[in-house]
């Protein structure tokens, strides 16, 4: 018998799981999602998030509470009578009225190798911290921040010049196919869990806008991980005095390269940077409203040339 689902999602990065969840025959009931929120160039205009269009898409009904503090609203979920929630990146933490709102409970489908990266932001830190591999994991949820028994495990390496917006793409696909996978173990009563490791604790805390700002007095290595795990959004970027005038810009590829000078000199009309240690070279940037471009054609119009010094 198929399994009649709860799913919970937000993000691009969630819309995989539910398609794949659908196309697998489940009954997915409905879907819970953020409220629409503000957005288009003036920020006017709510839009209804990705996984929100992508339910309606299959005609499920969605829903969008604020939290789950209103009895109405937990009495309504459990009304579903749904046989197991699922969640991926919905932007809330569950009360336990939740948790226990469905028969089997609810799974998590949260990208890194748990215990390390739990939290908001494990793709991005995994990327920043230099990790050479991830994963996406399948847990079983409990009342704490991503503590609860582990059941399946996909590994994912993390090549050197691969950006956060790429890991998120394959982390993405892998996690679709794991949720099958598990909901299929769970149907059949052979889904295992494990409880987490108790050492190697890390926590993914939320990018901030404070540290978005690239410190090239820090290791070339470190600054190129940097850069690449806040690629594409929110992204790395210095200031520059382009023609009298500074500007912001962001930088959205790198690679490590040799070198040394004043941390933020460029060492020559190829755009590498001079770090604490070692040096970076910028392969594509983007200007404050202007679109990204690879370095070859960013210095036609932008004279960023060696002796010249980026903060």
């Amino acid at each position: 018998m198929p399994l009649r689902i709860i799913f919970m999602g937000t993000p691009d990065f969630s819309v995989p799981v539910l398609r794949a969840l659908h196309a697998a025959g489940h009954q997915i009931v409905a879907a819970y999602s953020q409220p629409p929120r503000p957005a288009g160039r003036r920020g006017l205009e709510l839009t209804p998030s990705p996984v929100h269009q992508a339910a309606e898409a299959l005609s499920i009904p969605v829903l969008t509470p604020l939290n789950f503090r209103n009895d109405e609203d937990v009495a309504t979920f459990r009304a579903f009578n749904a046989d197991v929630a699922v969640v991926v990146a919905y932007g809330l933490l569950l009360p336990l009225s939740i948790l226990e709102g469905t028969r089997l409970g609810c799974y998590n489908g949260h990208a890194s190798l748990l215990p390390r990266w739990r939290g908001a932001a494990p793709i991005q830190r995994a990327i920043m911290a230099g990790d050479a591999e991830t994963g996406m994991m399948i847990m079983r949820m409990d009342k704490g921040l991503d503590t609860g028994p582990v059941a399946l495990t996909s590994r994912v390496g993390i090549p050197l010049d691969m950006t956060a917006g790429e890991l998120h793409d394959q982390l993405s696909v892998a996690g679709a196919s794991l949720m099958v996978e598990a909901m299929a173990k769970l149907e059949a009563d052979e889904l295992p869990l494990t409880p987490q490791a108790e050492a190697g604790v890390l926590y993914a805390a939320k990018i901030s806008k404070d540290e978005t700002r690239i410190d090239f007095s820090r290791d070339g290595i470190d600054v190129h991980n940097h850069i690449r795990g806040l690629s594409p959004f929110p992204g790395a970027w210095f200031q520059a005095d382009v023609g009298g005038k500074t500007e912001r810009i962001k930088v959205l590829r790198t690679e490590p390269a040799t070198g040394s000078s004043t941390p933020g000199d460029v060492l020559d009309d190829h755009l590498t940077i001079a770090c604490g240690t070692g040096a970076v070279k910028l392969l594509r940037l983007q200007k404050a409203g202007g679109k990204a471009m690879d370095a070859v054609d960013f210095l036609r119009g932008t004279a960023l040339a060696r002796g010249m010094r980026v903060s």
